[in-house]
This record gives structure tokens, C-alpha cells and sequence, in this order.
């Protein structure tokens, strides 16, 4: 698809989106990851639409993933959630996950909090606890900004200085202290996906500076930062990567876990929302 069909795709889908939810103006957007559907924060007004109802939203083949875009207030703010994502790994190009980025930046978003399920890369991070991203590295053989450009998006070459804006990063770790759950920054590591790493890879990860390990977020942060939307990281480890532990890796278990650890998340998130920190604007 051309970037003009592109930008085309994207001001239907807002426009549709605006008419769905008028009255709402969201500045902050919330994506979900694996498990945690139970950990958005508790919104007043909410109103929620199917993505299958929503024009340029396909549904989410991903189990945890339900596939809702949930408007909604909390501490006199607008957010909109999206309660579940797209993977590189489902067969979709990376252009593609850009798309409902460029949806939420159209709605006039400029704060967006990515949650996830990662694997540890280190024996003392570990499962249940939460990791607030300062950086990341893009291993994913890709970009979703590879033959999409168009003014309206950004730049180009959009720096990647700080990915993650240190101030949310701050009020993050704050946060996590006074939920009392153990809570580090760290580098995400994102790979394609859907196999888990094998303990090889996983010694090279570690290796070049990695501390966890996703198959999701990266292509959402890189095509948040070209519009210049403020992003803030927030994973939660629901195992230790091969090699580490003896542990059988399965999908379900990771959705156990981030069932006990929503409560913990869903402190954080809505404390975030009510934070001054998140009413910095993007320089």
C-alpha cells in the first residue's frame, strides 16, 4: 500500500472512531499485552468497540488478546485502551503494526503506555516482577517505517535518542515502589517470534545488553516516536528465557501469572494516569 492510501486508511479509521466516540478526546492511549486484559485501569464512562467493527482493525488471532478499543476518563483525563495488539509474527508486515499507532496519534494521542509479557534474559529478573523499559534493541530484522513515509507520519528518520520518556520512566518506578512490586528498568530485547529463544540466543542477548525478551512493543515505540508521542514502557516477566531455568515455557502459564500480577499493574497504570508526570508535554 502506498503512504498516500496509507494516511487515506488512517484519517477513515479516526474519523470513524471520532464519530463512534464523541465526545471523548483522548491524549493518553494504554495497549494491553499477553494476560493482562485484567490490569487496565478501572475507567469511568466507558464506552468499547470490537475491533472486527472498527474499519482497518482486523482481530486479534493472539489468545489474551480480546480485541477491544475501550474509551473512557480516569483522574479527569481521556484515555482510550487497546485490549489487545498486533504481531509481526501473526504474518502481518511491521508497516502494519505502525497503523493503529498512526490511528491513536490521528485521535490526538501524545502519551502512549505499552504493556507486555517478556521472558527474563537474567537469573535476577524475575518472574512477577516488572520491568520499566530506558532502552531497547530492535532485533526483529525490520522496521516498521521501512516504505510507508508520508509527512503527516513524521520524519523519516526519527531520532531515537530516548525512546522512553524519562520523566514516565521516573513516575513508573515510583509507582511500582508503593504497589510493593519489584520493579528495575531494562533494555527490551525484541525478537520475531513465535518460538521462544533457544539458550544460545538467549547468551546473546545478555551478551549485547539486553535484560528481557519480547516479540512485541519495539515496532509500536519506533512508529510512536515518530509522531512524537511520549512512550512509556511498562513489561511484565512471565518467565525466564531458555537456559536459565528448567521451567517448560507454555502460553497458558504466562496467562496465569499475569492474572496474579494484574492487580499490582493495574495500581501502576491508573497511578500513571492520574500523574502530573504524564502532563509534560513532547518538546
Amino acid at each position: 500500500m502506498e503512504s498516500s492510501e496509507i494516511l487515506i486508511a488512517v484519517d477513515r479509521t479516526a474519523a470513524w472512531l471520532k464519530k463512534f466516540a464523541a465526545g471523548f478526546k483522548p491524549e493518553t492511549a494504554i495497549i494491553a499485552g499477553s494476560g493482562l486484559g485484567g490490569a487496565l485501569p478501572r475507567l469511568e464512562d466507558r464506552v468499547a468497540v470490537s475491533y472486527k467493527d472498527i474499519p482497518g482493525f482486523p482481530v486479534t488471532t493472539v489468545k489474551g488478546h480480546s480485541g477491544e478499543l475501550i474509551f473512557g476518563r480516569m483522574g479527569g483525563r481521556d484515555v482510550v485502551m487497546m485490549k489487545g495488539r498486533f504481531h509481526y509474527y501473526e504474518g502481518r508486515p511491521l508497516s502494519f503494526i505502525a497503523f493503529p499507532i498512526r490511528v491513536l496519534g490521528a485521535l490526538g494521542v501524545k502519551n502512549l503506555i505499552l504493556t507486555a509479557a517478556v521472558g527474563s534474559l537474567k537469573p535476577g529478573i524475575k518472574p512477577g516482577q516488572l520491568v520499566v523499559l530506558k532502552d531497547h534493541l530492535n532485533l526483529m530484522g525490520g522496521n516498521p517505517l521501512m516504505g510507508n513515509h508520508h509527512p503527516a507520519f513524521g520524519e523519516m528518520f526519527p531520532d531515537m535518542n530516548e525512546p522512553y520518556d524519562k520523566a514516565l520512566r521516573k513516575e513508573a518506578l515510583k509507582l511500582a515502589r508503593k504497589a510493593r512490586v519489584r520493579a528495575v528498568e531494562g533494555v527490551y530485547t525484541a525478537v520475531t517470534g513465535p518460538s521462544y529463544e533457544t539458550p544460545a540466543e538467549v547468551k546473546y542477548y545478555r551478551m549485547i545488553g539486553g535484560d528481557i525478551a519480547g516479540m512485541s512493543v519495539v515496532p509500536e515505540t519506533i512508529a510512536a516516536r515518530q509522531l512524537k508521542l511520549r512512550v512509556a514502557g511498562i513489561c511484565w516477566i512471565s518467565n525466564f528465557c531458555s537456559g536459565i531455568s528448567k521451567q517448560v515455557l507454555s502460553h497458558e502459564e504466562v496467562l496465569e501469572l499475569g492474572e496474579k500480577v494484574s492487580a499490582k499493574m493495574q495500581n501502576v497504570l491508573e497511578g500513571l494516569l492520574k500523574s502530573k508526570a504524564l502532563a509534560v508535554k513532547e518538546k
